[in-house]
Order: C-alpha cells, then structure tokens, then sequence
C-alpha cells in the first residue's frame, strides 16, 4: 500500500471512530524552542559515527545534542547502517540517516549505479549483487524499533550531488512522467516517494521523513526550483535546508540571515511542515580572527529571534580540504569561536531532547 492509499484508509478508519494512533513522528519542540543538534564531527566519509565523537562535540559545546546527523552512502551498496544507529542511541541521542545513494563520492555528474528511474522503477528493492536492497533496509530500519530520522537525496536542488534532476533529465518534459513536469525533479520525486513506500509497507513506522534542500541550490534553472522535487505532504514530516556561511577564502562572506532569508518563501510554502536547518557552519578565517564568532552568534541569535518557523539547528563540525584549502567548520576552531558558540545555544532556547508523539 502506498503512502497517499495508507493515508486514505487512516482517514476512513478514523470517520468511523476505529483508528488507532499513528506511528511517532518528530514534533517540534514545545515553547518555540528550537532542536540542538550536529554531524559532530564524523569524518571524510561521514559515517565515523561513535560515542567518544558525539561527546567530545557535547563538551566542545557545553550542550547535549538532540539527534546525530550522519551519511549513509550506497558506494558499497544498500545496507542499513546498524552500528552508527546504535552508537547513537548508545549515547542517548537520535539517530539521523542521510541516505546517499551513490556509487562514488565524485561530485558534479551522474551517478552510473543509482540512477533516480531505477529506484523509483524498483529496481533497487531486492537482493543484487553487492546490495542488500531497499526492503532490507526498511525491515532492519523498523526492527530497531526506536524513533529514526531520515532524509533521501541530501541537498537535492544542488547539481553537485547526482540526483540533482540536471542528471536526470533536467528540465525535459517528454522523456518521463508528466509532461507538465520536468524529467530530472519528477524523477527525484517518484524516487524519494517510493522510498517512503516500501519502509511503510515493511512496517518501518518508527521512522520522521525529511525533505531537504539547499538554499541557493544550482543550477539556476527554473525547472530546478524546490517546489518541482516536493514528493507531497503524505510523504514528508519535515523540510530541512542547508543553510552555510563563507566555506572558503575565495567564497564572500555572507549572514545566515541573507543565505537562509534567500530561501525561505519557497521553503514555507510547502505544506506549512517544521523547518529544519540540519545543515550549517562557517569557516575559521585565520587573517581576521574573530569573524566566525561573529557569524555564529548572529546566526544562533538570528534563527530565534527573526525565524520563528525555525525547529531545528544542526552544525556540520567538520574539518577537511577543498581543491587545496584548509576548512575549519568546528564549532572550536578557535577559542572566541567557541566562546560565541557555547553563548548562542545556553540556556533553554536550544533544546535537547527530541519531542515523539503521533502523526
């Protein structure tokens, strides 16, 4: 049964006063508060994903996080990611799942394995060789049994990933689907919906789906607009946007206020869902020390104060290389940067325990 049939029997049910409750999905905190959380520093592949990591960015912040955030990538094909989940809930937190499907971490083109058609045409469902499949990976998912945060196709309007619809039709109309619509986001879409329909159907109920953008995304087509890749509000509890500052010394610098605010019409328009930031950071700039703080302490005063909408902050700790640059995101990078950071998210406004009820 399919999400929107699900639903619809849900609704028949409840006419007649015979439903039961719904599975738990992630509510926003109570009070206008917003969720604490963080990739707290899980390496180049994203998936390092241990206790020690998740509390040494807890000291680093003086806070407890509300969920992990970590990169399930299919380079070595479909296979739920058991040990991250339980070293996260070994901690005390909730896992987050970025479910990545792609054969290689070669950005910019598409992706040879896991083209979008072939999910959404169930291709990927079962057994194949080096893959345990999608059934699989919803059956494990709902045997864990605790809550679970998920999100398919991270950043999806940005053509460095390969669902990007630029490689999947980008903005033709006669080779799939609608021809109303354009090819690359449709087939995304279908993707991302039958991804949500076969964790359903194999009971994973325990599971908060995410739909998440980039805030500027690329191209600047207007086929690659959010609203073409939305898969519906039957099939999303949240939206979540990566929203970052400066990431190199060759990029401006430029506020969350500025970046996020370039977004968000778009963003509440669809569905009135919470609003996550489950990405964000900014670089340490060794040539004028102090500018991260800066742009931290704006950006966590900035998302409670003008951004009501705003449920969730997540902060990409990471450290890494790009085309030659050294990139410092960590939130201590420097001692005045985590000055501002533990300043920004004290006190009660940034909560840390995540908040399950029924859907």
């Amino acid at each position: 049964m399919t999400r929107l049939a699900l639903m619809a029997s849900l609704t028949l049910l409840a006419a007649g006063g015979a439903a039961g409750a719904g599975a738990d999905v992630l509510k926003p905190p109570a009070g206008g508060r917003i969720y604490h959380a963080a990739n707290a520093g899980f390496g180049g592949p994203e998936d390092r994903v241990t206790v020690r990591r998740i509390h040494h960015f807890e000291r680093a912040a003086a806070k407890r996080i509300a969920w992990a955030y970590f990169s399930d990538n299919w380079i070595g094909g479909i296979s739920f990611p058991i040990r991250q989940a339980r070293a996260i809930r070994a901690a005390g937190r909730t896992p987050f799942i970025r479910m990545m499907p792609r054969s290689s971490f070669r950005a910019g083109g598409p992706d040879r394995r896991y083209a979008m058609q072939s999910i959404a045409a169930g291709r990927w469902d079962r057994p194949r060789p080096g893959s345990g499949g999608l059934i699989r990976w919803c059956r494990r998912a709902a045997a864990l049994g605790d809550p679970l945060l998920v999100e398919f196709g991270t950043e999806v309007n940005g053509s460095w990933f390969p669902w990007n619809g630029r490689w999947n039709g980008g903005g033709r109309r006669d080779g799939y689907g609608d021809p109303a619509s354009a090819d690359g986001p449709e087939r995304f879409r279908d993707a991302y919906r039958h991804i949500v329909d076969v964790c359903d159907s194999e009971g994973a109920e325990n599971i908060t789906w995410f739909f998440h953008v980039d805030a500027a995304g690329a191209p600047g087509a207007a086929w690659n607009d959010i609203a073409a890749y939305y898969p519906g509000d039957a099939y999303v509890d949240w939206i979540g946007v990566s929203a970052y500052g400066s990431l190199r010394p060759d990029y401006g610098w430029r506020s969350f206020r500025r970046v996020y605010g370039r977004a968000r019409a778009e963003l509440r328009a669809l569905g009135g869902k919470p609003i996550a930031v489950l990405e964000t950071g900014v670089r340490e700039d060794r040539g004028s020390p102090g500018r991260k703080a800066r742009w931290t302490a704006r950006m966590l005063r900035d998302a409670r104060r003008r951004f009501p909408e705003i449920a969730a902050i997540s902060w990409w700790n990471e450290r890494y290389r790009d085309n030659g640059f050294a990139v410092d995101l960590r939130i201590d990078s420097s001692a005045s940067a985590r000055r501002a950071y533990r300043r920004g998210v004290r006190g009660r406004a940034y909560a840390t325990r995540a908040r399950f009820a029924p859907g």
